[in-house]
């Protein structure tokens, strides 16, 4: 299992826009061979940020899924200047729980 967290903080003025484009990618990704969860959340303390927690059977499922014109679409947005700083993107490798 691979699992992933993509945290972004937006500038105010570019965070409707941002929240737009990953709810986006929410129902598409769901949909990809693969993909067993996939989940966005707003901070409750900083309605500016937002992580999305991903988990995949293998790292095919996790390009499959990258590879979609919707996330293109959230990449397009941070090479823009939609974001306050850089955004996180942390990978684990899980082992199989018994």
């Amino acid at each position: 299992m691979i699992v992933a967290r993509f945290q972004v903080q937006c500038r105010p003025e570019r965070t409707e826009e941002m929240a737009a484009a990953i709810a986006a990618v929410e129902a598409p990704s769901r949909a990809i061979p693969g993909v067993v969860h996939f989940d966005v959340a707003r901070s409750l303390t900083d309605p500016h940020t937002f992580v999305v927690i991903e988990v995949f059977e293998d790292r095919q499922a996790l390009e499959r899924q990258n590879a979609q014109g919707e996330v293109a679409k959230v990449l397009s947005l941070i090479e823009a200047g939609a974001l306050t700083g850089d955004y996180e993107w942390t990978v684990w490798e899980t082992s199989a729980a018994e």
